[in-house]
């Protein structure tokens, strides 16, 4: 562009002052050549030849300026500095080629940084994206640590109760042998001490025989003879034995014994093991007052939940349960693992579990897996049952934990104190969100007590 201006420049410097005068006013006219459109008399008015120039390249571009000023020296019988101009077509011309390079190499240029620029934007993604997973590892790292100390933890306590119970039994099985061991040194001392006295008495009567023996007088020996105590009796020792005792009952037992307890241990300790697993997938669960029954009483923290004496004034709106005694949890899940613990002591009937969201809430409902409801429950005090079941519970249940797995279509429901699984819905259809369900009964008698979400205590 700059040799351009600098060639045209030259070819105008060259015009007498009035030429130049005939070459602005060509400029001016919008008939001149076809296809010019004219430059305005403003910008022309007080232009010299340099304003000129940048006035005709930024009027017409680069190629066309040097056609325009061609035509217009033509005009006013300049042909000498048409061959000038002409003599350097070619070098012009190379310009022109010149410039449609860098046109191009402008073009590339924006199209390279376009595309740096979104790969730019990509490799942020990337490392967005890394940076998350960095996280999630970190975070996964401190689950399994955590959850490595506190099995440990656990481990320790299983362990050395373990030990004491290996104790106790070893303790119990030699107390039981010494003292088997201890009966018979008693049998045999008394037998010894039986034996000891018959032969006390055996020797003195042996000395008496002998005294006997030793009589020469026939009326003297017949006198002490008549007058001689009868032997005392003695017992037929033939078949008098001492058996060392049998232990093989005793070890048998106190193993069997240890048996037993290892594999309670062991249970407790699996038990113990998996419950800790799906606790790290606990969730802060609230519940959800737009659905509550107007029954229902909440607590401002939204985390109890017990039947009232007054049915309240409440809108019903779709979410709302209606006629059911029921309540939902704010938080819903339809991905990934879900787990809460709900406190159930003191209760005579409740129920818990997990629904999905387009549950029917208006009216009569049946709590079954084909409607959309995964819960257990309990009725009259002692009565646990899921659909279809009846569950075993060996102590009352305090406090019950329910975990979701979405991807493996499970609902699972522990007792929190003792570990053990309490039942299991397997094999589920899960399509929408699930959310925690909760029904604390009606208020009768002893039913009063409210249900509670409660914190997930990890070293229970």
């Amino acid at each position: 562009m700059t040799k351009l201006k600098e060639e045209l420049w030259k070819t105008l410097q060259n015009l007498r002052q009035e030429q130049f005068k005939h070459f602005q006013w060509f400029l001016k006219q919008d008939d001149t050549l076809e296809g010019f459109s004219p430059i305005p008399e403003a910008q022309l008015e007080n232009a010299d030849r340099q304003d000129t120039v940048d006035l005709i390249v930024q009027m017409y571009g680069r190629p066309r300026a040097l056609e325009r000023t061609v035509k217009i020296l033509e005009k006013i019988s300049r042909n000498d500095l048409v061959q000038q101009l002409l003599s350097i077509s070619s070098k012009l011309k190379d310009l022109q080629t010149n410039d449609k390079e860098n046109v191009l190499l402008k073009c590339e240029y924006g199209k390279k940084k376009a595309e740096l620029g979104e790969a730019k934007a990509e490799i942020k993604l990337m490392i967005q994206e890394r940076q998350k997973k960095i996280r999630e590892i970190k975070h996964s790292t401190e689950l399994s640590r955590t959850s490595a100390s506190r099995q440990t933890k656990h481990s320790r306590q299983v362990f050395t109760g373990l030990l004491q119970s290996v104790q106790n039994i070893l303790t119990n099985l030699t107390e039981a042998i010494e003292e088997k061991q201890k009966t018979t040194q008693k049998q045999a001392e008394g037998f010894i001490q039986e034996l000891e006295k018959e032969i006390s008495e055996l020797t003195k009567t042996c000395a008496e025989v002998e005294q006997l023996l030793n009589i020469e007088d026939h009326l003297d020996f017949f006198q002490s003879y008549a007058c001689r105590e009868p032997p005392p009796p003695t017992k037929n020792w033939t078949g008098v034995s001492i058996q060392p005792p049998s232990y093989e009952r005793s070890v048998g037992s106190a193993v069997n014994g240890l048996k037993e307890e290892l594999s309670k241990e062991t249970e407790k300790l699996l038990a113990k093991a998996k419950l800790n697993r799906v606790q790290q997938f606990a969730v802060d669960v609230t519940l959800d007052p737009d659905t509550a029954n107007p029954w229902l009483i909440l607590s401002d923290d939204r985390k109890q939940v017990h039947c009232g004496d007054e049915r309240q004034n409440l809108p019903d709106n779709p979410e709302r349960f209606s006629s059911a005694i029921n309540v939902l949890g704010k938080q819903s899940i339809s991905a990934g693992r879900f787990y809460y613990e709900v406190q159930v002591e003191g209760k005579t009937s409740w129920d818990l579990g997990l629904v999905k969201e387009s549950i029917n809430r208006k009216g009569s409902i049946n709590a079954k897996p084909e409607n959309g409801y995964w819960t257990i429950c309990l009725r009259n005090s002692n009565q646990y049952k899921a659909p279809g079941a009846h569950l075993s519970v060996k102590c009352q249940l305090k406090k019950v934990g329910v975990f979701v797995d979405y991807m493996e279509r499970s609902a699972s429901f522990y007792d929190v104190d003792s570990a053990q699984l309490l039942y299991c819905f397997s094999g589920i259809s899960f399509t929408e969100k699930l959310y925690p369900f909760f029904s604390p009964g009606l208020h009768r008698g002893e039913n009063s007590a409210p249900l509670i979400i409660s914190s997930v205590n990890f070293n229970d």
